[in-house]
């Protein structure tokens, strides 16, 4: 059977596993693992603190540093609320195109690297070739963090990595970082009749908002000048503000969940410092002046790294080697390849699928990219057994 045909039949396995990120991956983790250690690869699966999530990270070939990652997340985003034409966690196929959720983000990138290990478990390697499978990358990126620890723990040393996100095979040599939080204020309940009594916690989480809408406009002017980002400045959003119980109570909770894509850390640090200064000198002293116990708590979700680009990249030399791409681009979405990058490997992004599929119902991939990922996968042949 065609490698296409292996690809499409795991893929409609990995489809059915649910994998959103607010349940758990153990399932979709045992299956690729036992998948790989029957093939002969050294699996590590590596259990979150909760027990209900799970990195996958096997090895084919030589115990020896300076491996190649094939790397994708398991998770995938919810469907609730969405129209979907067919059951998203069943795969169907129509003209050429295979839909359920995940199959662009990113089981279709996960499916064709589990169908090309047969091909390398057969042959000698001379260099190590890993798969990197993680969890809730949607919501944070927290497997992957948990994984680069993992890999310094059992002191294993990639030196490449391919993270599989859905770019339509060109290369991502860059994009911006991730990071996502939530902001919840406790206020003072009373009745809607006397405002002035109560602490209202809604009121001072749209101040807030209103404030971050502020900086969104000052990090405008300060794009580099040389920024390829579209657009090229750090992004402010906010994605969901939730409070309050009736028409006539004062709200005596609110959380406002908010996340930014900085170009650089400057611009991080520049929006952390000016928002927290503002709920320190002017939020939290108006809230308190009414209740002492009036509070404003921001948690961080999750502050990935953006992927910088960089002159010496072996990640893009060989991806470019096996695409014949030209050149490479950076993008305004955020993936785990900061992570790797940090954690010092070269790092890209190529994968198959179209990020404008991404998210939405009927969500898809083309068989077509699917082949050509397994062409550039196949063709890694050479820089592993060299």
């Amino acid at each position: 059977m065609a490698l296409i045909d292996d690809t499409h039949d795991i893929l409609a396995d990995l489809i059915a596993f649910p994998t959103v990120s607010s349940d758990s991956n153990l399932e979709l983790i045992a299956y690729a693992a036992d998948y790989l250690g029957e093939l002969g690869a050294r699996t590590h699966v590596m259990i979150d603190h909760t027990g209900h999530k799970a990195n996958l990270f096997a090895t084919l070939g030589p115990e020896v540093d300076g491996g190649i990652v094939l790397s994708g997340h398991s998770d995938v985003v919810p469907v609730e609320d969405q129209d979907w034409s067919s059951d998203p966690f069943r795969l169907r196929e129509a003209d050429g195109l295979l839909y359920g959720r995940g199959s662009c983000d990113m089981k279709g990138f996960i499916a064709a690297s589990m169908a090309v290990a047969p091909r390398y478990a057969a042959q000698k390697l001379t260099r190590p070739l890993h798969f990197s499978f993680t969890f809730d990358e949607e919501v944070g990126c927290l497997g992957a963090r948990q994984l680069v620890d993992d890999l310094a723990r059992l002191e294993l040393r990639p030196s490449v990595a391919i993270i599989g996100e859905p770019t339509e095979m060109r290369i991502i040599e860059g994009h911006k970082g991730c990071c996502e939080y939530t902001t919840r204020f406790t206020g003072f309940e009373g009745h809607a009749s006397a405002p002035d009594a109560g602490v209202n916690a809604v009121e001072y989480a749209v101040r807030y908002v209103a404030r971050l809408m502020e900086l969104r406009e000052a990090l405008k002017a300060r794009a580099p000048a040389a920024s390829r980002f579209d657009p090229p400045w750090t992004t402010v959003q906010v994605g969901r503000l939730t409070g309050g119980v009736a028409h006539n109570v004062i709200p005596g909770h609110c959380s406002v969940d908010w996340e930014m894509r900085p170009v650089t850390e400057a611009d991080r640090l520049f929006v952390r410092s000016r928002i927290e200064a503002y709920v320190a000198d002017e939020l939290l002293p108006a809230m308190r002046a009414v209740s002492a116990d009036a509070d404003i708590v921001t948690e961080v979700i999750g502050e990935v790294a953006g992927l910088e680009p960089v002159d010496d990249n072996e990640a893009r030399r060989i991806v470019a080697e096996l695409t014949g791409a030209n050149g490479a681009d950076v993008v305004a979405f955020g993936t785990e390849a900061g992570l790797f990058q940090a954690f010092g490997m070269s790092a890209v992004v190529c994968g198959p699928g179209s990020i404008a599929q991404a998210h939405k119902p009927d969500e898809f991939v083309s068989r077509d990219q699917l082949q050509s990922c397994l062409d550039m996968l196949c063709g890694l042949e050479r820089k592993l057994t060299a």
